[in-house]
């Protein structure tokens, strides 16, 4: 299959020519035939009920914090068409290192979801992961995780993988300079690494125009000679056309890519405090919703006769289902214990941490 994009004109591409690439506009239709993934309508389907299953699962998450039974949640609803568009273009195979706010991608890539529960209240059976699980738990540090990128990328091509590394931050991990160094070091040494930026339009409350002067953030890949493209992050199939050729082309030997997603977020940055009512308009606010992900692809199949409400209707059943019997195994964790929290901190726990423990231990026996 030939490649629908030229990465490699894009390492020297104007500033100014970048611009989103779109399949589908708001309204479901197909604007540009020439860059339809090869998706089946089976597999946009597919994709459409994961996407649905991303959303129920924001949903059931934000109400799961607000009984006490979550701890940290950052929600994910508007993004779903950069978020799992992006993983359905991906191997099992492939290594993802997410950001806090990728928690659908990694269960998505084989993660049990009473795991990503268990990370949300801070459990250290969250952090616990299967031999085959090609994945690291999310990553609170922003902007850490691309140099991690970097170097599992590198790992991948020493061994001789056909598989990629790929990773996510948001506008705001742009300004770290932990994004830079992570390009940098892919593109030096030519490692398979796919950087996606979910460009959100803020970074927690402050605004993308404020942390750059720069017109695009894909423009950044310039700086460190590697491909970077924008695409429009409420456009599923736009998403999984551009994440899918940049891993042909990152597998192929060529180096790393750098993808821009146009996104929004349609709740607060986390439930931990954050108010977006302080710093979005809901003129701003309405505006992004006429472009919600979901409503774009259910168009486009309603158009074809491909769903209909009473599939809908199965597919959120089942999904809430799923997040009942994933909390019930999440409320079954034993409990931790002090002395647990101090065993996992050295691999070879020294003296006078051995000392604490035992007095921990010892309390809690009581």
């Amino acid at each position: 299959m030939t490649q629908k994009i030229d990465f490699d004109a894009l390492k020297t591409i104007s500033p100014s020519e970048i611009k989103p690439l779109q399949v589908l506009d708001e309204n479901g239709n197909v604007i540009d035939p020439d860059f339809f993934p090869d998706l089946s309508d089976e597999k946009i389907v597919e994709l459409f009920k994961k996407m649905l299953w991303s959303r129920v699962l924001d949903e059931r998450s934000t109400k799961l914090n607000r009984q006490g039974r979550l701890g940290f949640f950052a929600p994910t609803a508007g993004e779903e068409a950069s978020q799992i568009a992006s993983e359905f273009a991906m191997e099992k195979s492939d290594f993802l290192l997410p950001a806090y706010r990728d928690v659908p991608q990694l269960v998505m890539h084989g993660l049990p979801l009473e795991k990503a529960f268990l990370w949300s209240r801070g459990h250290v059976l969250g952090n616990e992961y299967a031999d085959d699980l090609a994945a690291l738990p999310p990553q609170i540090i922003i902007g850490a995780q691309y140099v991690q990128a970097a170097g599992v990328a590198l790992g991948l091509k020493k061994k001789g993988a056909k598989n990629v590394a790929y990773t996510y931050t948001g506008d705001g991990g742009t300004s770290q300079g932990d994004f830079y160094e992570g390009i940098n070091f892919a593109g030096a040494y030519q490692a398979p690494a796919i950087f996606v930026v979910q460009n959100n339009g803020y970074a927690i409350s402050v605004p993308r125009a404020v942390q750059t002067v720069a017109p695009t953030l894909a423009q950044k890949g310039l700086a460190a000679g590697i491909p970077g493209l924008q695409v429009d992050g409420m456009d599923a199939l736009a998403v999984y056309l551009v994440m899918s050729e940049a891993r042909k082309y990152s597998v192929a030997g060529n180096g790393p890519v750098l993808i821009e997603t146009l996104t929004y977020r349609f709740g607060p940055h986390t439930l931990s405090g954050d108010d977006p009512h302080r710093y979005r308009t809901a003129e701003e606010e309405d505006e992004w919703r006429k472009k919600d992900p979901l409503v774009r692809v259910r168009t486009y199949l309603d158009k074809k006769g491909l769903w209909s409400a009473e599939q809908e209707e199965a597919v959120v059943a089942e999904v809430n289902e799923e997040i009942n019997e994933a909390m019930k195994k999440t409320e079954q964790a034993p409990k931790q214990k002090v002395s647990e929290y101090l065993q996992n901190v050295f691999v070879e726990t020294p003296p006078t941490l051995e000392e604490q423990i035992a007095k921990f231990a010892a309390k809690e026996e009581e």
